[in-house]
């Protein structure tokens, strides 16, 4: 047994999330899967974990890996998560005079992408193509949705910008306003799997994921980031998370810190702030 989890159970389900998603389970984390696939055994009314093991296994519920895949993504997420780190990131990714696009990769429920159509909402002017993008069904089918419960909704939402954004439900949840939610386009997406969206960003932000892929996969990831970046397109990543070491398209960014950019575009970055 791995904790409260048989090794076999474990190695399919493990396996299942890494051949869906390039997403690994560290051996030493072993109760995330009591504690995400919980709820899914209880809709199932099963008792035992090795139980819903035997049953992806059988195949006849062609739904039930995505629901497991969708259980074991850890979708933790808040609004304005580290809001210096957000701001900082936005204000240094507005200038040009070409129409902002900025992409939330791994955009969960969808805090992250409000949080930020809030901040330009706030301060006037054109609002930017939002495209927010997660792997999960179930996560963007919550975020295109767009109500919370009273706990979602105070993590990092101060009372003004609940009242101000947010309108309560009869069931004593919120639900955000339809000019901000009108504001982002949500699209399924696979990091490892799928070229990014069309076009290239002023601003991609890819939080919290990276650290769960292997290596490869890390690698492959950032290549692509990179191609969807402007020339002087800036990439926001997790605070444990960085490029160093990991590609050689990216680099710490010159001139916001704690970001990265294209490496080897200086010719091209020279020419978009001086028109040359």
């Amino acid at each position: 047994m791995i904790g409260g989890i048989d090794a076999g159970s474990a190695r399919v389900f493990a396996g299942l999330l890494e051949a869906r998603t390039g997403q690994r389970i560290a051996a030493g984390r072993s109760w995330r899967y009591d504690a995400a696939l919980g709820p899914l055994l209880q809709s199932l009314t099963l008792d035992r974990i090795d139980q819903l093991a035997a049953r992806l296994i059988e195949g006849k519920d062609k739904s039930l890996g995505d629901r497991i895949v969708d259980a074991l993504l850890n979708q933790e997420t808040s609004f304005f998560r580290d809001a210096g780190v957000i701001e900082g990131a936005v204000a240094a990714a507005t200038h040009g005079d070409h129409p902002l696009r900025i992409w939330c990769a791994a955009c969960a429920t969808g805090q992250e992408p409000l949080s930020l159509a809030m901040l330009f909402a706030e301060a006037g002017g054109t609002m930017p193509e939002i495209v927010a993008t997660d792997v999960s069904a179930a996560a963007l089918a919550r975020a295109r949705d767009g109500t919370y419960t009273q706990f979602e909704i105070q993590r990092g939402l101060p009372v003004r910008r609940m009242v101000k954004w947010f309108e309560p439900t009869t069931d004593n949840q919120w639900r955000v306003s339809a000019s901000l939610a009108g504001a982002i386009h949500y699209r399924r997406h696979n990091l490892v799997v799928d070229a990014p969206p069309a076009g290239q960003f002023d601003l991609i932000l890819c939080r919290n994921v990276l650290f769960y892929l292997a290596p490869p996969l890390r690698e492959r990831v950032l290549e692509r980031l990179a191609g969807a970046l402007r020339p002087d397109g800036l990439l926001l990543l997790g605070a444990g998370e960085t490029v160093i070491g990991q590609s050689s398209r990216l680099r710490p960014s010159l001139r916001a810190r704690g970001l990265y950019e294209r490496a080897g575009d200086d010719e091209d970055r020279k020419r978009v702030y001086t028109g040359r």
